[in-house]
């Protein structure tokens, strides 16, 4: 039998999530963002992260500078968290329905991808800033921060 404190926390970052703490270490001096546990997160993170720098950047909030220290600290969280492969697998899951629908496209693959692990949900903790994918991994029965 496994004592609670040897099970190891699973925390998947959302799209949101991991903006919201590259935007707000932005101004600091720390050099990497970090997660308890082990950290997963969708291929698709990569695409939309990025694209949230660049929009950023053409809004006028990011000098080249600060739009420099974004993707450092983006490509240091990339390396650090396993990253999973947006598969046939989850695309299918992700268009069928999830408890809280409406959900848009990219919200369910991220939803996919936590089914995906194959962990029991008391295991993973999924952290957001997105009121849909909340509603809907609390729905789950997931942890949300």
């Amino acid at each position: 039998m496994t004592a609670v404190n040897d099970v190891r926390l699973n925390t998947y970052v959302e799209t949101s999530a991991l903006l919201s703490s590259v935007f707000v270490h932005e101004s600091r001096s720390s050099a990497s963002i970090s997660f308890p546990g082990r950290c997963f997160t969708s291929a698709l993170t990569i695409a939309e992260a990025n694209r949230g720098v660049t929009r950023a950047r053409l809004g006028g909030l990011l000098g080249a500078a600060e739009e420099r220290r974004v993707i450092g600290l983006l490509e240091r969280f990339f390396l650090n968290c396993d990253v999973v492969a947006v598969s046939d697998e989850i695309l299918l899951r992700a268009g069928r329905d999830f408890p809280a629908e409406p959900l848009r496209t990219l919200d369910a693959i991220h939803l996919a991808t936590v089914v995906s692990s194959g962990m029991p949900a008391r295991l993973v903790r999924v952290v957001t800033r997105d009121r849909r994918v909340r509603a809907n991994a609390i729905a789950m029965g997931y942890a949300v921060d």
